[in-house]
């Protein structure tokens, strides 16, 4: 399967800059998968296509101000770090730019001294593992220095933070938001639960092998990033207990996906844990716990389309994409919504 298959043409336009006002006021993508029936609806129509016993399944994972602005103690000069995943207590995978100038054995200061950081390796996708030193909480001093990891396809600044977390947001670890999320208000979940669906809560910390762009051709050749991942045992107890009584688990974004997928055994039953997942899901992929899925529209070319594809089929996917390019939908993080069901 080539990577070329999954390219379409987005007019720049149609990248949302900032969030809507109000987070359940934007539009929702209706894609069926057993019919050839694509509906245009507001994201609040949601409930509609929910029934009860249904679960909704959804990523609790925090957004660090993961991109902190630091300088080379030896030279002065700037540097750019991306925190991605937490080894140990101190030392973190992480993106440095410029790369070329991060040598190991250089330290970095951040905040004019509230933080350290010394370079102590190399990672086999080209980051660098820093060890920091600093004085108090880690999240206290990275609160201080840090930014929101807002994507390279924003160019606005953030007015409020806050915006790019989910209002269900819980334990800090991401370096990107489960944008599929975004869209939720604490009125609509509780409307939702009123119908009798419940929702869950799992686990996954996005990194970089949810947004790590696809360089082989032939998509088979890419290899997945790992990223943390967590089920708890009443999260897992609630997803079995409603699939053997015949209700639907339909996850919100494809981290919770990925995140389910992982942790279940070849009869689609969820086993609690916790661990590194590098599951890469692609056309052919037989799916083991899902049912639907309410996602973002995403990058040409990326693995999250791949997913996409994978649930519904690359060809509806595709001919879904240019309606809504058609239809000026609002894409990628700050945009709208499909419901995939």
């Amino acid at each position: 399967m080539q990577l070329s298959e999954f390219d379409f043409v987005l007019p720049e336009q149609l990248i949302a800059q900032e969030p809507l006002k109000q987070r359940d006021q934007s539009r929702l993508m209706v894609v069926h998968r057993y019919s050839n029936k694509n509906e245009h609806r507001n994201f609040r129509d949601v409930l509609e296509y929910l029934r009860p016993g249904d679960v909704l399944v959804m990523n609790d994972s925090k957004v660090l101000p993961a991109r902190i602005y630091g300088t080379k103690i030896s030279t002065g000069a700037q540097i750019e770090v991306l925190l991605l995943r937490q080894i140990s207590k101190d030392q973190w995978e992480t993106l440095v730019k410029p790369g070329k100038k991060a040598r190991v054995g250089e330290t970095l200061d951040f905040g004019k001294g509230l933080m350290q950081g010394r370079i102590i390796d190399h990672t086999d996708v080209g980051g660098r593992v820093i060890e920091f030193s600093y004085q108090g909480p880690f999240l206290q001093v990275l609160e201080q220095i840090g930014t929101m990891p807002l994507p390279p396809y924003i160019k606005k600044p953030l007015a409020d933070k806050q915006r790019y977390q989910t209002v269900y947001a819980r334990q800090e670890g991401s370096a990107a938001a489960p944008t599929a999320g975004l869209h939720f208000t604490h009125q609509l979940l509780e409307e939702i639960r009123a119908k009798g669906v419940k929702t869950v809560q799992v686990l996954l910390h996005v990194g970089l092998g949810t947004f790590r762009p696809v360089q082989a051709e032939d998509i088979t050749q890419h290899h997945m990033h790992q990223e943390y991942y967590e089920i708890t045992p009443q999260a897992a107890k609630v997803i079995n207990e409603a699939k053997e009584q015949g209700g639907r688990i339909i996850a919100v974004g494809t981290t919770s996906v990925r995140c389910l997928e992982t942790s279940s055994n070849n009869e689609g039953h969820v086993l609690s844990g916790s661990g590194l997942t590098d599951i890469f899901i692609y056309p052919g992929y037989k799916f083991k716990v899902i049912e639907g899925l309410i996602t973002n529209f995403h990058l040409p070319k990326s693995t999250l389309l791949m997913l996409i594809s994978a649930l519904a089929g690359k060809d509806k996917i595709l001919q879904a994409y240019q309606e809504a390019v058609a239809e000026r939908y609002r894409f990628f993080s700050f945009g709208d919504a499909m419901l995939i069901i």
